[in-house]
Order: C-alpha cells, then sequence, then structure tokens
C-alpha cells in the first residue's frame, strides 16, 4: 500500500511543542504523535499530516437519491466511499463503525485520486460521493480526487456537516459539484450537547455555499423524537432557511432509527416527517422531502407553480418523468432548478459494494 501519510496546509504553531488544526471550528491544539478528535489528521514532526490520504473504508455504486440528492442527475450512479474518523461526535450517528473507528485497519481499500475517478468512469457512475464519513477531515485527498474526476467529466458530491473553517471552506466547495449538508438541527443545545459542536458555523457553511459558490446544495435533517423535531423548532429552522437561502434548496427530513449511543429513543413516526414538510412548505420552500420511509407523495419532486408532479419517485426507484428537454415543468413549463440530464438516469435502487483492484 502506498505512504498515506501527507502534509497539509489549514495548521499553524501555536509553541515549539503544539501546533494547531484550522480545518474547523474545533481547533485542536496537538502535542507531536498526537491526532485530533478527527483522527485522521495527526502532528508528525511538527506539523499537521493526513494520515488517511488514499485510502478508503470502501466503496459502494448507489443510486444519487440516497445521498440524498434528488435535483443532482436523478436516476444516476454514484461511486460512494469514506475514510475513517470525523470532527463531530454525534450519539445518534447511523454511520458509527466507520465514522467513529479508531482503526486505521478500517482502511483496507487503497485508491488513489486518478485510480478512484478512472474507475468512477468504467462503473458508468455520474459522480463521485465522499460519504459515510465527513470529507472535510480527509480534504487534500477529496480535493485530488476531485480534480481528478473532472478531468474524465465526473462530479463530485460532498456529503457533509458542513462544520469547517473559512479558508479551508473556499478550497474545499471549490472543488464540489454538489453538496448535501446535514443541518441536524436548530438550537445550540443540541449542538453542543448531542454533537458537540456549535450551529453558527454551520449556518455560516451554508450560506458561502449558496451565495459563494456553484455548487448544487440541498439540505438534510435526521429527525429524532423529542430532540429536534418540534413544531416550533421547525419552524424558526425552516424560516430561517426560506430567508437566508430562499425557496428553492430542497430540504430532507429524514427518519431517525435507534442507533450508536441513542439506542433508547423510538423510530421517527412518518407524521413527525408529514408535519416537518407542512411547516416547511408554509414556509415558502418549494421542494421539500421525506425520506427513510415509504412516502411516495412525499419523496417526489412537484412543480411549485402548477402542481404537475415532476419526478415519481418510490424510495430510489423513479417512476412518471415529466420534465421538459430544458429541465421545465412539461405542463407549465416552470424552470425546476437543479442539474438535469434530458432523460433521467435507470440506475435504480441498487447497491453495489466493488474493490477497486477488481474494476
Amino acid at each position: 500500500m502506498t505512504d498515506s501519510n501527507v502534509a497539509t496546509r489549514y495548521w499553524h504553531a501555536i509553541s515549539d511543542r503544539r501546533v494547531q488544526c484550522d480545518v474547523c471550528p474545533r481547533h485542536c491544539r496537538l502535542h507531536e504523535g498526537q491526532r485530533g478528535l478527527c483522527y485522521v489528521r495527526q502532528c508528525i514532526d511538527g506539523q499537521v499530516r493526513l494520515v488517511s490520504y488514499g485510502r478508503s473504508s470502501g466503496f459502494c455504486v448507489d443510486p444519487i437519491e440516497k445521498k440524498p440528492l434528488n435535483h443532482f442527475y436523478p436516476g444516476s450512479a454514484v461511486l460512494s466511499f469514506g475514510t475513517a474518523g470525523c470532527n463531530l461526535a454525534c450519539k445518534f450517528c447511523q454511520n458509527w463503525d466507520m465514522s467513529k473507528s479508531r482503526e486505521m485497519d478500517t482502511l483496507a481499500d487503497e485508491a488513489l485520486p486518478e485510480r478512484l475517478a478512472a474507475a468512477a468512469g468504467q462503473l458508468n457512475c455520474t459522480s463521485v460521493a465522499f460519504t459515510y464519513n465527513d470529507p472535510v477531515i480527509f480534504l487534500e485527498y477529496a480535493v485530488d480526487v476531485a480534480a481528478a474526476c473532472r478531468e474524465l467529466g465526473i462530479r463530485s458530491v460532498a456529503v457533509t456537516a458542513g462544520y469547517i473553517d473559512p479558508a479551508p471552506r473556499r478550497e474545499f466547495f471549490a472543488a464540489m459539484d454538489a453538496a448535501n449538508v446535514d443541518l441536524k438541527a436548530f438550537t445550540e443545545r443540541f449542538y453542543y450537547k448531542i454533537c458537540g459542536g456549535h450551529l453558527a458555523p454551520v449556518l455560516e457553511t451554508l450560506q458561502y455555499i449558496h451565495h459563494e459558490t456553484d455548487t448544487w446544495l440541498e439540505i438534510t435533517t435526521l429527525l429524532i423524537p423529542g430532540q429536534n423535531d418540534s413544531s416550533e423548532e421547525l419552524d424558526r429552522m425552516t424560516a430561517w432557511v426560506s430567508e437566508h437561502l430562499g425557496p428553492d434548496v430542497p430540504l430532507h427530513f429524514t427518519a431517525f432509527h435507534p442507533d450508536w449511543k441513542m439506542r433508547d429513543i423510538e423510530s421517527t413516526p412518518v407524521a413527525t416527517l408529514t408535519n416537518a414538510r407542512r411547516i416547511a412548505r408554509a414556509n415558502g420552500i418549494r421542494y421539500v422531502y421525506t425520506g427513510n420511509v415509504h412516502d411516495r407523495e412525499g419523496a417526489s419532486t412537484w412543480c411549485h407553480a402548477c402542481g404537475e408532479r415532476l419526478i415519481e419517485r418510490d424510495w430510489y426507484v423513479l417512476g412518471a418523468w415529466r420534465l421538459d428537454a430544458g429541465g421545465g415543468c412539461g405542463a407549465c413549463g416552470t424552470l425546476l432548478p437543479g442539474r438535469f440530464e434530458p432523460q433521467p438516469g435507470r440506475f435504480g435502487a441498487r447497491r453495489i459494494p466493488v474493490r477497486l483492484a477488481s474494476v
């Protein structure tokens, strides 16, 4: 396996014995040999180095709707992968076996950027997704993979919590064609007590992506019973999105299931998701989706002008398609915001694990 230890840019020395990582608002201060909370950025020889470059916890070809992205080349295939570690400490993490891993043996697959981009092309993937754990912690690797993909006409997708500082944020999102950002809640209490972070940097990231980049943005909130699902909080959150990001950024409300350190909380009722969708639409957000449940109405895309169903979805399977060749409503011509081909992809709901060595 190639050397996975590479130099990084976002750090500075704070004494002759300590350095500070400047990738995310956590600002870990590290002695020689010490790793940050993310686990993959380590002080080696007096500098912060990324120790997971070119190594992955596994690869899988997924439908793009699983990220979830509903307005970014619907029906297409995406090559998904992650590494180990995370810069938040969410007690409800659904991918805790990777994001909370402290074993480098988790990173069993080797994939340098050019090889990964070539494999995505050979697998007929429209895009590559950095997912399962947060890609901001392996920024240098993600940016290099995105550059290699762009050379081959393959798009790059970040599935992220948006917990990143301004300078690395500019470099990271300049490389991304689309992002789904987890807006985990709309209270500082939730972020601090349950995620070990803060809300404000995430809101800053959302505004930066939408207003300062060409990256297509969608937002996901996992609704956890009794924690972040009250009508009052959802009203404040969706009103903020409408005011600061506008009506066209798609929102996904997804169902929680007991996991990691929150196994004593029940799964999210469908009625909670339906209520969240109703509140968001009342606040002027045009494209609101429900996920992790069977809800064809809440999963489909509707024209905000005439009410026509534009893209029918049943879980990750597309049905009726009523977009015209220019991405407008087939009934009234109103343009649907997003990135679309004249015809949808037909990848379906498959999930195909792959080993790049065999591609």
